[in-house]
């Protein structure tokens, strides 16, 4: 049994040609193998967003706090609060951040392929971010 605590791995800044605005990512835990599962904490400032990407193998999203959009290429934009639970199935095109007037957090859990967990896309525009999102 291994116990991280709290504070032992330091965040990052999210990468400017990965995010739009301020995002911390706190790590919680690295592929080990023969696990490809890995995760992190990831806090959006107000109005910060991902850029659209994919996951070879698709990924999880547990929003922990405030309020967020996600978003699937051609789909509706959609709020996110804590306690849902988001699925984005291997090679589904989408974004997710905080709403402009709050944070958002969420738990980002995903698999890697060969090493890789993510392939980073364009830029989510600004006439993306501010459709109007529905609550459903």
């Amino acid at each position: 049994m291994e116990l991280k605590r709290n504070g032992a791995q330091a965040p990052y800044r999210g990468p400017a040609e990965c995010f739009t605005g301020t995002v911390r990512v706190d790590p919680l835990f690295p592929e080990t193998a023969p696990s490809r599962v890995s995760a992190a904490a990831v806090t959006f400032e107000p109005g910060a967003r991902s850029n659209w990407h994919t996951h070879p193998l698709g990924q999880r999203l547990v929003v922990t706090y405030g309020c967020g959009y996600v978003q699937t290429w051609g789909g509706p934009l959609r709020i996110i609060r804590p306690g849902d639970v988001v699925t984005c199935p291997p090679g589904e095109k989408h974004w997710h951040g905080a709403a402009p007037g709050t944070a958002m957090t969420h738990i980002a859990i995903q698999e890697g392929l060969n090493g890789k967990a993510v392939d980073w896309l364009e830029p989510v525009t600004d006439e993306q971010y501010r459709c109007t999102p529905s609550d459903e």
